[in-house]
């Protein structure tokens, strides 16, 4: 049963959860690639594809709506106006590697869109960013599921604690995210 519902909807929901956010389905989804449950070629593919297309959609709406998008979020201004400053001194480096810091993930590209970085440059440097975020979050869960079998045997008889640990960390760290409103007093940078 979990097998046939991975096999239709897996992949579909990983290029969604990439699309959004990523970390957390793209670990979910390198583990279910090592148990067998979904192909980990398909796994870096479909996470890369659906990274570059949430990634290149919040830039363009950077370019043509950021500081209206920034100025209705607070945190999102806070962490707009901190994105703004390391896009400026190292624009290309930041728009390689923004995917692998946690907190900058959808604001970024955003911010890289209202800095006025250009539109081909982005695309094709989003673009290196994006697959080696999904070959090597990818590849690092995917091969996650070796050590956790070299440590307790077979993973099969834990795999549901394991997938049910994944998920409620991964929702964990939604709802965190979500619901973390700046302290007053604070610049929202907590």
């Amino acid at each position: 049963m979990l097998q046939n519902f991975l096999q239709d909807f897996g992949y579909f929901a990983l290029f969604l959860g990439t699309f959004f956010e990523g970390e957390t389905i793209l670990v979910l989804a390198g583990f279910l690639a090592f148990r067998g449950y979904l192909d980990i070629n398909a796994v870096i593919a479909t996470a890369f594809f659906g990274s570059y297309a949430g990634d290149q959609l919040w830039y363009y709406l950077g370019r043509h709506k950021g500081r209206q998008i920034l100025d209705r979020r607070p945190r999102w201004h806070a962490l707009g106006e901190r994105a703004l400053k390391h896009i400026r001194r190292h624009p290309d480096l930041w728009v390689l590697v923004f995917r692998f810091v946690y907190g900058l993930r959808t604001v970024m590209p955003v911010a890289i869109g209202l800095s006025g970085y250009p539109p081909l440059r982005y695309l094709i440097l989003n673009g290196i960013g994006a697959l080696i975020w999904a070959v090597a979050l990818g590849l690092a869960a995917f091969h996650f599921g070796t050590v956790l079998e070299g440590y307790l045997g077979n993973v099969k008889r834990y795999e549901l604690w394991v997938l049910g640990g994944l998920l409620a960390l991964g929702a964990l760290l939604w709802l965190r995210r979500r619901l973390k409103m700046p302290r007053n007093g604070s610049n929202g940078d907590d």
